[in-house]
């Protein structure tokens, strides 16, 4: 059985008459956020990522950011903060500048700030700093991006369509009389076996690294991994995974129908940028981060060198935390 979730020190912000970059306007919004260290002076914000609770998302408050006030947020979509299977008329997509307008009405009118001294983003929250670095750079002085990029490729594009149209053609997810007798589970199986094999490496399966987590064999990490879907609702997953999927700094950054070139886009970004791949990411490829970094003013690459692919960059391996947190200790004494 997954586990029961955890509410621990959630508290939600209300934004009224909000309008989504689709047209759609909803006369309440609700964010769902929590603080961590509230009397601290600098500033932190962290957003979650997919599949990401505010209390199961890595946020360094006993590593690097120990003496930041931490605000962990959660995006738009996650089914803590409005999302399909909560909010009543939820647009059917959603864009990052939608989650990062809802952070700023947060920053600056719940907690009266004017800046941020560093916001960490892994993965879906990676793209949702870059999109804060394109939106507000006169208030993010430093950013960090974890297994993440500025324009989903259109490697990591098809992948996703895999888990997608493993869930929505499923029988559960489709027939309307089974829907109502509950969660879609063979849908969001499906979903769960067709994500599995991306989470990490080859190498990590060829070296059995489930046993480390306490897995017998491989399908008992498979099942465990099923089980974790099952207090998702099916809708919250497709609406986030769509917006990662369109995921551009060039189009926040465009006028009008004309998107700014991804290179170009880059290159226009003041804010201090640290860019923290991991070696065997499978669909957040380093190699992509290290073009990245070759186009912005003030910006930092440090590969994560683990077998843990892409969750050695959500907290799932102590040692690459560990080093996350002294690369990233590093990064910020040496801000401007």
């Amino acid at each position: 059985m997954p586990l029961a979730y955890d509410d621990t020190g959630i508290e939600y912000f209300e934004l009224q008459g909000f309008k989504f970059q689709n047209g759609v306007t909803l006369p309440k919004v609700r964010l769902a956020y929590r603080e961590f260290n509230p009397t601290a002076q600098k500033i932190a914000l962290i957003p979650t990522c997919f599949r990401g609770r505010i209390n199961t998302t890595l946020n360094f408050t006993t590593g690097v950011l120990r003496d930041h006030r931490v605000i962990v947020v959660a995006l738009l979509g996650n089914g803590e903060s409005s999302s399909p299977s909560n909010t009543e008329n939820f647009p059917s997509t959603l864009d990052y500048r939608d989650c990062v307008q809802a952070q700023y009405e947060l920053i600056t009118k719940k907690f009266n700030l004017s800046s941020i001294d560093v916001m960490i983003g892994f993965s879906m929250g990676g793209q949702c700093t870059y999109h804060w670095a394109a939106v507000y750079p006169q208030m993010l002085r430093n950013a960090v991006i974890i297994c993440s990029s500025a324009k989903t490729s259109l490697h990591n594009y098809q992948f996703l369509e895999g888990p997608k149209a493993a869930l929505s053609h499923s029988i559960d997810y489709n027939d309307s009389a089974m829907r109502t007798q509950g969660v879609p589970l063979r849908g969001l199986h499906a979903f769960s076996r067709a994500y599995s094999a991306w989470l990490t490496s080859a190498e990590w399966f060829e070296q059995r690294l489930f046993e480390k987590s306490g897995f017998k064999t491989i399908e008992e990490w498979s099942k465990a991994g099923e089980e974790g879907y099952e207090d998702w609702h099916a809708d919250d997953l497709l609406v986030m995974l769509g917006m990662w999927q369109r995921s551009d700094i060039g189009v926040a950054l465009g006028s009008g129908s004309e998107n700014l070139p991804i290179e170009k886009a880059l290159e226009s970004l003041n804010t201090r940028i640290l860019l923290i791949p991991c070696q065997t990411d499978q669909y957040f490829k380093w190699e992509v981060s290290e073009k990245e970094v070759s186009y912005l003013k003030n910006g930092e690459l440090a590969v994560i060198p683990s077998i843990w692919g892409h969750i050695g960059g959500g907290g799932a391996n102590p040692k690459d935390t560990e080093w996350m947190n002294r690369r990233i200790a590093k990064f910020l004494e040496t801000r401007e």
